[in-house]
This record gives structure tokens, sequence and C-alpha cells, in this order.
């Protein structure tokens, strides 16, 4: 009996995926305005009635979609978070992972732009994404909040004071999405993540078409700005740094 079921339950999970790739040619050929569970069955050669077995809606189907997009994306960015070790002092080194993680998403993004059209494009018409949906959806800005959180707990954050008129809002912030980490780092997170995807976006969506050229170096160069938004590369860092710079000038002089 039990290998009977276990039948089952491997042909189930086959036929789900079956039935989201044909979704996701589908996304990719029509937009997730016009996915249809019809057309999905029509392509698989399914009658309706078995397909609404599986996903009993579109908005069931484009829900799971939209999980699974989530979660690819986010895997990647916590992939390159672990992965990340690049040589230097830590200060510089969190910048670096910072990076890596905004890259990974990027190259995430490129490779698979309807996916990412469906999490971070125009909202589908009729559909209201459920809470299901939360969790896989803040796993990239988690990742960077991890970073930072890192960062201040090794070396610490370089960052302007917060003002008393965005005090409350940072201290809100700060409480639901970064408790480990001090109010005034919670709004530069906010405003790095909204502006890691709007690059991403812009590229994906073609905006910087006939602008941008050089667009990994562009990129790259935007999101380290970004990080130091937050604070990375502290402030002992930015001194020894520059110390570094001012003796090579010097010694390149005398020579």
């Amino acid at each position: 009996m039990s290998a009977i079921r276990g039948a089952r339950e491997r042909a189930r999970i086959e036929v789900t995926a079956a039935i989201k790739d044909e979704a996701r040619r589908q996304l990719a050929a029509e937009g997730a305005a016009k996915l249809s569970l019809r057309a999905v069955a029509r392509e698989l050669g399914m009658v309706s009635s078995a397909l609404y077995r599986y996903f009993p809606s579109r908005d069931e189907l484009l829900t799971a979609l939209i999980v699974d997009a989530y979660d690819s994306v986010g895997e990647v960015a916590e992939s390159a978070h672990r992965t990340a070790a690049p040589d230097g002092s830590a200060p510089v080194a969190h910048l670096a992972r910072w990076v890596a993680v905004a890259c990974a998403v990027r190259d995430w993004a490129l490779a698979h732009p309807h996916e990412y059209a469906l999490i971070y494009g125009s909202p589908v018409p009729g559909y209201t994404a459920p809470q299901v949906t939360i969790a896989p959806a803040s796993r990239v800005g988690l990742v960077l909040v991890a970073v930072v959180e890192d960062a201040h707990r090794e070396v610490g954050l370089a960052l302007p004071p917060l003002t008393e008129e965005l005090r409350p809002e940072a201290e809100r912030l700060a409480a639901d999405l970064a408790p480990g980490l001090p109010p005034a780092v919670a709004p530069p997170i906010v405003a790095a993540w909204a502006q890691l995807f709007g690059l991403v976006s812009f590229e994906v969506f073609g905006q910087f078409d006939r602008v941008v050229e050089a667009r990994a170096t562009f990129f790259r160069q935007a999101v380290e700005e970004l990080g130091r938004t937050v604070g990375l590369l502290g402030a002992a860092a930015r001194g020894a740094a520059g110390q570094r710079g001012a003796a090579g000038q010097d010694g390149r002089a005398r020579r």
C-alpha cells in the first residue's frame, strides 16, 4: 500500500511540475494577465477538471509561481551571502559580500526575466497576493539585513545622525525589520533595498537601453555606493583606507 501511495505522490509531483512549467511558458509568451488554466490544460493534453485538482483557480497557480520565483531569487541571494569570502580586512569583506548578494540578484533577474516581471513588474489585474507569499518575498531583504548585522557586530557602521523628524519611523522600521540594528540604519537599508530592485528593473525592462552600456560595471559601482549608505566599510576602515591612499601617493611623489 505504501508503494502505491509513493507512486501516486511522485506522479502528483511530476504533474504539478509540468503544470508550472507550462504556466511559465505562457507567462513568457502572453504575460501573467493572460494566464489561463484551460490553456495550460490544453497544452498538456489534460481536461480542465483534472488540472483543477492540482490548482483550483488561476490565482492559486499564480501564487505557486510567485512563491517559486521569490524562493528561487532568495536562494541565490542566500547562497551568495554564504559563499562570498573575499580577501582583505573585515570591513572591506562586508561590503564585498553586500555587492556579491546584489550581483547574484541581478544575474538571476537577467536569466529569468519573466519570473522577475511576475514578482517585481506590474501587478496582475484582479490578483491579490495572499499571506503565503510574504515570507518568500522577504528572503532577499533579510539577506541584506544579515550582511549589515554582521558588519555592525564585527566592525561597526558609519552612519549619519538620525534626524528627530525621522526617528519614530526609523524606530518602527528597526523593530519590524532589523531588531538587532540601531534605528539609524533601518531607513537606509529600506532605501537601498528599493534602489537595488530599481536598478535591476531598469535593466530588465529596458530603461537602460541606449543609456548605460557598461551595465555590469555600472551596477557594481552603484550597489557599492548603496552599501556605503547603510554604513558598510565603517569609519575606522575608511580612515585606514585613506591613510593607505595617502601613503601610496607620498611614495609615488618621492619616486
